[in-house]
């Protein structure tokens, strides 16, 4: 709940001034209207802002997508057996144990109270609930479908659970590995080349191409470790400001699909995302325009969503759903016959899921190579490594026993 100070007059015309706790500045004007005042003016205060801000980001938790799945089946199982909404929520608030959830579902509540409808108040929650949530609730209550359209939330929320636990597990055992080279590679250049290099440069003998690079590299790292470091950290956070940016995302977004290994990975999630959602909210008679508006913002790529938008314009021009895909370049000739098939046939939505099934498919036999062909690389990667060290720090030696022998 925000404070605000709002100016207005009441019903005989005089002007009234004060303050009220409300969600936000549409549910303050719902109660001055109650009130019999007209609002002139209403303005947050700008302290409980702050720290209604502050409270939100640094101590409360974040809502995780298992907590999000739990609380859209318990409002189907409410919902399906007749409880009201409003109801539903309060309860729902009372025993969950987040602090950002409970506090969301009292909002929820509140908004209601006030004269907002379901889809409204979930609407007022962005970083929690995304487009195609707060469209399906939409379409669920204006159809009286509240049930049906939440259990098929259910399941589109598992489905993008599941994909990305598979694309961690695939990740974790080369992340890993490389975690454990980079250690090994400060520890070995801050603590164990300078051991050897005081003894070959007492030596004085004339040292391998090899071991003069790694002694190179072992004194820019202990003089100017400080430097490397902080510039590191200047540079990523730059990057993670710019690829925060609306063009930052787009250029990023681009570049992730061309990636190797992963980049064809990353392609066809976002595709199934969009097929299956479009699917989904098409099913539920979201018009198509609007349908493609709303999964463009929620394939969780920008390009791909850019190219969506594209799509979007072609079939508002009165082009085929097939040639404004096929414009795109993203989709693969089988997947356009499907959607063609779909279109002469009045079933997109059906085909649309069938498109989904296929690349869910493809990701699945991806993800199972991604391992198998990360292996060999990294198994390269580090016997160089291994090669080099010891090339470097054990051929001098050898070159030093031969000479001292030769004597």
């Amino acid at each position: 709940m925000a404070a605000f100070v709002y100016r207005g007059r009441d019903s005989d015309g005089k002007a009234v001034d004060g303050q009220l706790s409300a969600i936000n500045r549409d549910s303050a004007a719902s109660q001055l209207l109650q009130r019999g005042v007209t609002p002139v003016s209403i303005i947050e205060k700008a302290d409980d802002a702050m720290k209604s801000s502050f409270n939100i980001q640094l101590t409360k938790p974040k809502v995780s997508t298992d907590e999000l799945i739990l609380l859209t089946r318990q409002l189907y199982a409410l919902t399906k057996a007749g409880i009201p909404i409003i109801r539903a929520l309060n309860g729902l608030g009372e025993s969950s144990t987040n602090p950002r959830l409970k506090e969301t579902l009292a909002s929820l509540a509140q908004s209601l109270v006030s004269g907002s409808d379901l889809a409204s108040a979930f609407r007022q929650h962005p970083d929690l609930f995304s487009p195609i949530y707060v469209s399906m609730v939409h379409i669920g209550e204006s159809t009286g479908n509240l049930d049906d359209a939440l259990i098929r939330l259910v399941a589109h929320l598992e489905m993008e659970r599941e994909t990305k636990k598979r694309i961690q597990s695939a990740l974790r055992y080369p992340a890993m590995v490389l975690v454990a080279i980079s250690v090994a590679m400060i520890v070995i250049t801050m603590f164990v080349i300078p051991s050897f290099s005081s003894v070959f440069n007492k030596l004085g003998a004339d040292l391998p191409f090899a071991t003069k690079i790694l002694m190179m590299t072992s004194s820019f790292m202990q003089h100017y470790w400080h430097f490397l470091f902080s510039s590191l950290t200047i540079l990523w956070f730059f990057f993670r400001h710019y690829i925060r940016s609306h063009n930052g995302e787009l250029w990023w977004d681009e570049k992730k699909l061309k990636f190797p290994l992963i980049g064809s990975i990353l392609e066809r999630i976002a595709l199934a995302r969009f097929s299956r959602s479009f699917a989904m909210m098409f099913k539920a008679g979201v018009p198509i325009l609007k349908c493609m508006t709303i999964v463009s913002e929620s394939v969780a790529n920008r390009h791909i969503g850019r190219a969506v938008n594209t799509m979007a314009t072609g079939v508002e021009r009165g082009e085929s759903l097939t040639s404004t895909a096929a414009a795109t370049g993203l989709f693969t000739p089988l997947v356009l016959q499907m959607m063609s098939v779909g279109e002469e046939t009045g079933s997109v939505d059906t085909l649309l899921d069938e498109v989904a099934d296929f690349y869910e498919q493809e990701i699945d036999y991806e993800l199972k190579q991604l391992a198998d062909a990360i292996e060999p690389i990294l198994l390269v990667f580090l016997g160089g490594l291994v090669l080099v060290l010891a090339l470097g720090v054990f051929l001098p030696i050898w070159e030093l026993s031969s000479a001292v022998s030769g004597k």
